[in-house]
């Protein structure tokens, strides 16, 4: 063990508990994984190894041995600022907070998390404003993701544990996102696509079906057929990057006003064709968002409108016209 002139790296307020007489003759690491069971072991192991981990008041190793009665303190890192992600005060619209969870209704033209060309102005900087306690959980509680012009639900988790627990269930497919989509041509039935998403051969900033891609299910059912579009519901079993906008093209069935997955125009009458130039992104929208409450257990599910930009968009195509 090390000496007692230790200094801690960036940490918040550090948790402190002992080590059950139960745990005698483990490894400190398989021990701090019974004693924080928030954390996964792996995480504990490389904390322990950052020096974030104190037994008896000094540093230790993951295979030290503990016998019961130590008094433990794991000074859990600022994993936000670990990413380099600052808090900014950002416009976000909550749909339902507690403890656990916030559901957060996303703008289109917001950046779900920070990166190349985006590194702030992202909703990841908006939830550490919102909560800086967020800054505990990996990625400020963001599980799920929708691309920058997809608006919708999104559910994130405000601890370690319910972190876990959302984790667990997408891994299941036990959380529920249903979206809307407007798309172009007309699609006759209801079906179901499961097919693999990968990178694309050869365009490697877009997705494409492809053989040994990873599996990917997609439920479509007809909501209302307009003149040169089909406005449809999509339930997601898996959550592939693109997956809606991938399987609609490989469908043959596009997104309307998507520049990435849009496919060849519509000629349409002139009133149509500005207000699609006008909308200016992908007609997608996550409008249900259904889960497991990861601390009570019950089932519990929000709802919301269709975003404002597309419903104005659907209501100017419903009346759209090839343009011969």
């Amino acid at each position: 063990m090390q000496s007692q002139n230790y200094t801690s790296p960036k940490a918040v307020a550090p948790i402190e508990s002992r080590i059950p007489q139960d745990c005698a003759g483990l490894r400190l690491d398989i021990a701090l994984a019974r004693v924080f069971s928030d954390f996964s072991r792996s995480r504990l192991q490389r904390w322990i190894g950052d020096g974030y981990v104190l037994l008896d008041g000094v540093e230790a190793t993951a295979k030290s041995k503990v016998w019961g009665g130590e008094q433990v303190t794991l000074r859990v890192p600022d994993l936000a600022q670990g990413e380099q992600v600052l808090p900014e005060n950002i416009p976000m619209q909550v749909v339902y907070e507690d403890a656990a969870v916030i559901v957060v209704n996303k703008p289109p033209g917001l950046v779900v998390h920070p990166g190349n060309g985006h590194r702030t102005g992202t909703l990841q900087n908006a939830l550490l404003h919102y909560d800086d306690r967020l800054g505990l959980v990996p990625r400020c509680g963001i599980v799920h993701r929708l691309d920058k012009d997809t608006s919708g639900l999104m559910v994130v988790a405000r601890t370690l544990g319910a972190h876990a627990d959302l984790v667990r269930q997408l891994q299941a497919r036990t959380v529920h996102r249903h979206y809307w989509a407007l798309v172009q041509g007309h699609v006759r039935d209801d079906l179901t696509i499961e097919a693999p998403i990968g990178r694309h051969p050869t365009q490697r900033t877009r997705m494409a079906v492809v053989s040994g891609g990873r599996p990917a299910l997609t439920h479509m059912m007809i909501v209302e057929r307009f003149p040169c579009h089909t406005w449809i519901e999509c339930r997601l079993e898996t959550g592939r990057t693109h997956q809606i906008r991938v399987h609609l093209l490989h469908l043959g069935f596009p997104l309307a006003g998507d520049p990435v997955y849009g496919g060849r125009k519509i000629r349409l009458d002139v009133h149509s064709q500005q207000a699609l130039g006008s909308f200016g992104r992908q007609a997608l929208h996550a409008f249900r968002l259904g889960l497991v409450h990861p601390q009570s257990g019950n089932p519990m599910a929000w709802e919301i409108p269709m975003a404002p930009d597309m419903a104005t968009l659907m209501t100017a195509l419903r009346g759209a016209r090839h343009d011969a």
